[in-house]
């Protein structure tokens, strides 16, 4: 077995296995570890210019991601037109750039912030390091090897469509430059990591707070009793 076997054959199926069946354990055994663990009560603002550009833009562009593995041929008559091509590779670069920033700020907010610190995990650490690969590696191939949306159509979606049928092509991608090479390790990397950390609240689908009362969040308050002069009973007061 060859090192291109290995990282593109052996470690994807790896990955989407742990992917799947540790994420379907953890949802069935330890249910109410499937979550987010916001921090927003200990820290809000850097929380939301971290989490509002990182979310979006990484949603977006596995959006556009999936959009070209399932209907390659829509991607490519898109590209048809040269203005249609600068805009989609200027948008998804766009993207990663905003993605970038906000993953940034949460980098900073975690390194800065003492009281986060203390609630950062190891695997916190791992997984916003693989990410931080990912987006720059993204981005550096948006730069250095423009209009991926118009041949990585012809290169990494008949990859993965070669692994989902298990007739895998490792040589697909053996031949890309090291770059590219580091942007798919870094996904399979990602996907395997996925299921212990706490993103994995991302495939829970909350459609019980469609239907369930408002939650209604109270302040606990001690309370005291004073006597006044003349009161035939004690008055409450609140601190």
């Amino acid at each position: 077995m060859n090192a291109d076997t290995l990282l593109f054959v052996v470690a994807p199926y790896v990955a989407l296995t742990l992917a799947i069946v540790v994420s379907v354990l953890r949802w069935r055994r330890h249910p109410f570890s499937v979550s987010a663990l916001s921090s927003q009560l200990l820290e809000s603002k850097k929380l939301f210019w971290g989490t509002v550009p990182f979310h979006w833009g990484i949603s977006l562009i596995l959006v556009g991601h999936f959009l070209a593995l399932i209907t390659p041929r829509s991607i490519e008559l898109w590209n048809g037109e040269p203005i249609r091509l600068y805009l989609l590779e200027l948008t998804g670069l766009a993207l990663a750039l905003w993605a970038g920033f906000g993953l940034a700020v949460l980098i900073y907010r975690r390194v800065t912030q003492a009281r986060i610190r203390a609630v950062t995990s190891p695997m916190d650490v791992v997984v916003l390091s693989v990410i931080f690969v990912q987006i720059v590696t993204g981005i550096w191939i948006a730069v250095g090897y423009r209009y991926g949306s118009f041949w990585g159509t012809s290169v990494f979606v008949p990859y993965v469509r070669s692994l989902l049928v298990f007739q895998p092509e490792p040589e697909l991608v053996a031949a890309l430059p090291h770059v590219l090479k580091a942007h798919v390790i870094a996904f399979w990397t990602f996907l395997a990591l996925f299921p212990f950390t706490r993103l994995v609240h991302i495939v829970t689908v909350p459609i019980g707070y469609l239907t369930r009362p408002w939650q209604r969040v109270v302040r606990l308050q001690r309370e005291r009793w004073v006597y006044h002069p003349g009161s035939p009973r004690p008055i409450r007061k609140n601190r």
